[in-house]
């Protein structure tokens, strides 16, 4: 039997991706008005304090889908336990020309070529001011404009978040994009050392790095020490890859991300977790499309992971279902909560 999305799917994927987003987005801010209509799904085995952050449960949406924080009240009410926002730069900006966003179905993957397309943070960070107290907590995500001269990125860093220091409950530098010119150049130590230092004479709130999953073992490892060094709490990992072999019929441009990025996503956590579990919080995001997936990452040393395509391909009750899911996981495995959870696999 058909579910009720696969209805909807077949007519939004009939149009053009971006006018899609532009339909689900009145959608989701609809929904956000009617609070009767959804009640989010909560579950004492899920909550969990993440560095004095309450989260009801470690289902996140990755960065990307409201890049200006329009969407909040409808994706809240879908229940998730965060929602990052963003990337939000100082300045508004168009972005890079379209078509720049690529549906492959049969794989369940998206390639994207976006550039930081939004309304600069100063809009967001107006829109946030108007949201009502949520359950799920709000992640900022900054980036440079695409015309700042890599010289002068941290100023653009520094801006974004002064600009946003109000209205988030974590922040996330976003330095792996591949779709801004040379912006994967600043994933380096001394840039992220500067990056990090600025942030924490700023502010006391958790900070993130986010990184890609297309550096070798030793330099991903080694940015991600000096960022912890300097004042980050925790990492991200990952962003989309360009590594175009992994979707056959990709474009040569831009970032991948979905069931295909699955399995090299999961293998750089896995890294990441080996040199960083018990030293900071780690996030785990890419191709995540199911309980299974979410619970062994989370088994591997994730506190909490993020979806982004799997919520286009399944539609809007993936984060209950999946929630619902780990809920019988813990208990097939005699675990009293998702904290035990944590690391339990290493």
């Amino acid at each position: 039997m058909a579910k009720p999305y696969d209805t909807i799917k077949r007519f939004l994927f009939q149009l053009e991706p971006e006018s899609a987003h532009m339909l689900a987005e009145q959608a989701l801010r609809v929904l956000g008005c009617c609070s009767w209509l959804t009640r989010p799904y909560k579950h004492f085995m899920l909550e969990n304090t993440i560095l004095g952050m309450d989260m009801p449960n470690p289902i996140c949406l990755a960065a990307g889908f409201d890049k200006n924080a329009t969407m909040l009240k409808g994706l809240n009410q879908l229940g998730f336990g965060g929602v990052e926002v963003g990337t939000a730069t100082p300045r508004p900006q168009y972005g890079n020309p379209k078509p720049r966003l690529f549906r492959f179905a049969k794989q369940e993957s998206l390639q994207n070529a976006m550039g930081f397309n939004n309304k600069g943070v100063a809009r967001l960070v107006r829109h946030l001011e108007r949201v009502s107290p949520l359950a799920c907590l709000v992640g900022v995500n900054v980036g440079k404009n695409k015309d700042t001269p890599l010289k002068n990125a941290l100023k653009d860093y520094q801006q974004a978040l002064q600009a946003s220091l109000g209205v988030g409950n974590y922040y996330v530098f976003n330095l792996s994009s591949p779709n801004t010119p040379n912006l994967r150049d600043l994933q380096n130590n001394s840039f992220v050392g500067e990056l990090f230092s600025m942030a924490r004479g700023l502010t006391h709130k958790p900070l993130f790095l986010k990184v890609a999953p297309d550096m070798s073992t030793d330099a991903l490892l080694s940015v991600c020490a000096g960022a912890l060094e300097h004042g980050a709490h925790g990492i991200i990992a990952t962003n989309t890859t360009m590594d175009y072999g992994l979707l056959p019929g990709a474009k040569s441009f831009g970032g991948i991300s979905g069931r295909v990025l699955k399995a090299k996503s999961r293998e750089v956590f896995k890294q990441i977790a080996q040199a960083f579990f018990g030293k900071a919080i780690l996030v785990s995001v890419g191709g995540i499309d199911s309980a299974q997936e979410a619970y062994e990452r989370i088994k591997m040393g994730a506190h909490f992971v993020q979806i982004f395509t799997a919520f286009i391909y399944q539609g809007p009750l993936i984060c209950r279902q999946i929630n619902q899911d780990i809920v019988e996981l813990l208990q097939r495995d005699s675990l009293a909560s998702l904290k035990e959870a944590i690391g339990i696999g290493r």
